[in-house]
């Protein structure tokens, strides 16, 4: 049954709410100590059961899901705020790209002052190059996707190929010199690269910063090379689930029902077989770092749209409910939940903060992911009934169009 309109507007927020809820799952590793540990519930340090439990289940069913969903979802906002914009009158493509230049600089300052992981200098520029694609086809714009996100994964495979096979020639016992001495240096290099990174989320504030503007700006670049090669391929999915009417009750409920099993079912399983095995070979970290980042692309993906379906089915109920409610409220407020979450989390682990930057695996950081879950939901809600916007989206929306207006809810 087609949802009514308001309620597919709370169902897109409700997804969104999923999402960036989700993504803290993820992204606590990465506030919390070194580059390591998001690989691993072994690294830096080896860890308790409770931690392997605890790194599994944040493997299964969230890491890289989540990213995929953000961008997915980003997509779809790009072409429903288009649409908005026509609507007045405004050209959608201008003020599309006035959005995403000022989506850039928010990015920058999120890194540079907060995070250096930041997603959003990453959108902008990709939302700038998906932008010309929008009047793709669906069907089209879907297949494009398809084999742009292969090719890329097929050009991970092809770089990561020669480290794969020394990790593994070295566990099985017949790597030649070579191979040992290759394997020997990469890891020897991610552990160097965890103390330099411990030391320095460690640092003071201004010191953090300066350290980023002299020697990590190429970071931004970076990301955009590297990722690039995901995330544009999901926003033209999610451009094509908007044209398709996925987001707005168009699609049939069992059209979801076949999504929703068929996604989570392929992509569950999948990750599953995966967990198994890499808990039974104790993490090996090069295939850990080549498989989250590319080898489980298609199960991350067909989860990801698994969980936007079963959202989009279970919706009408869910909004009923508190619960619900307070989900599309952090999704309305996704901008603002974002950046407020890296306030926090950096504020706890950082050396400007409480300082508890290494000290936690994966078990005790699940506490911290319930915290920000806390937060999320309460104050979300609560400003919602105060104000018609979360903060920094009625400045994203003010500095678009240039003018700053109320944001009184009543």
């Amino acid at each position: 049954m087609a949802a009514a309109p308001m309620q597919r507007l709370r169902a897109l927020d409700l997804i969104r709410g999923v999402a960036v809820l989700g993504i803290l799952a993820v992204n606590v590793a990465s506030y919390s100590g070194a580059p390591s540990a998001s690989y691993s519930p072994n690294l830096p340090l080896p860890g308790s059961a409770a931690d392997h439990w605890a790194y599994l289940v944040t493997l299964v069913l969230f890491e890289g899901k989540m990213r995929t969903l953000f961008s997915i979802l980003f997509g779809a906002s790009m072409l429903l705020f288009i649409e908005r914009a026509e609507a007045r009158g405004e050209n959608g493509d201008t003020m599309q790209l006035r959005r995403l230049a000022w989506l850039a600089l928010f990015g920058f300052l999120h890194f540079l002052l907060l995070w250096q992981w930041d997603i959003l200098f990453l959108y902008a520029v990709v939302g700038t190059l998906a932008l010309p694609l929008r009047h793709l086809p669906v069907r089209a714009a879907v297949a494009g996707a398809l084999l742009l996100f292969a090719a890329w994964q097929a050009w991970g495979f092809d770089q990561w190929r020669p480290s794969l096979r020394a990790e593994a020639a070295v566990a099985a016992g017949s790597a030649s010199t070579a191979q040992r001495s290759d394997h020997a240096r990469a890891i020897a290099a991610y552990r160097a690269e965890d103390r330099t990174e411990l030391a320095v989320l460690g640092q003071s504030w201004p010191d953090l910063v300066t350290t980023k503007l002299h020697e990590r700006l190429v970071m931004l670049l970076i990301a955009v090379i590297f990722v690039s090669g995901e995330t544009l391929p999901f926003m033209l999915i999610g451009m094509a689930l908007f044209r398709s009417g996925f987001f707005s009750g168009v699609w049939t409920r069992r059209q979801l029902v076949v999504l929703a099993a068929g996604g989570t079912a392929l992509g569950g399983s999948t990750t599953l077989l995966f967990a198994r095995w890499a808990s039974q070979a104790g993490f090996p970290e090069i295939a850990m770092r080549f498989f989250i980042g590319y080898g489980l692309g298609f199960a991350h993906l067909a989860m990801a749209l698994g969980y936007a379906a079963l959202l989009m089915l279970f919706a009408p109920r869910l909004l009923e409910r508190a619960l619900g409610q307070r989900l599309a409220a952090a999704g309305q407020t996704a901008f603002s939940n974002y950046l407020g979450t890296s306030l926090v989390m950096t504020a706890i682990f950082y050396g400007w903060g409480l300082g508890l930057v290494g000290r936690f695996g994966p078990a005790v950081l699940s506490g911290f992911v319930l915290l920000g879950w806390a937060l999320m939901l309460a104050w979300s809600p609560w400003w919602l009934g105060r104000f018609r916007r979360g903060p920094l989206e009625w400045l994203w929306r003010g500095l678009t169009d240039a003018r700053l207006r109320s944001s009184t809810a009543r």
